[in-house]
């Protein structure tokens, strides 16, 4: 993810640690910072997963927001007991559609990010996005 980003001029960076937690990755959009967490499991990320990487944001500034990538996508009770706050969630369909399409992340993660803050949907599917 970090090359795809780096290709569009997003300023990625890899993976690091800070006291007690590991981030998967950041890059700068809009003159925001995202953390990225990325979950390549075959099981369905769960509601407990997007409230620890939630927890991680909470502890830093109001203008961090995240992007959490679960390769297999998320299971739907994890809809019910999550409510995002400053997230954004994307899945492997997502990536490979973005990748095959061409797309710029920017604009991805733009419109990704304009659906949950109009309609609530941090989960707006790229070929909703993009038909």
């Amino acid at each position: 993810m970090k090359r795809w980003f780096d290709v569009w001029g997003l300023d990625a960076r890899a993976s690091f640690r800070t006291a007690g937690e590991q981030i998967d990755g950041s890059f700068q959009h809009d003159g925001t910072t995202y953390l990225v967490e990325a979950k390549w499991h075959r099981a369905q990320t769960d509601a407990a997963m997007l409230h620890s990487f939630q927890g991680k944001l909470q502890e830093r500034p109001d203008w961090t927001r995240g992007l959490h990538v679960s390769y297999s996508g998320y299971s739907a009770p994890s809809f019910e007991a999550f409510t995002s706050r400053r997230i954004i969630l994307m899945d492997g369909q997502d990536i490979y559609i973005s990748l095959w399409k061409r797309l710029d992340p920017g604009v991805v993660i733009r419109e990704k990010a304009r659906a949950a803050a109009e309609r609530k949907r941090p989960f707006a599917k790229v070929l909703e996005l993009f038909p």
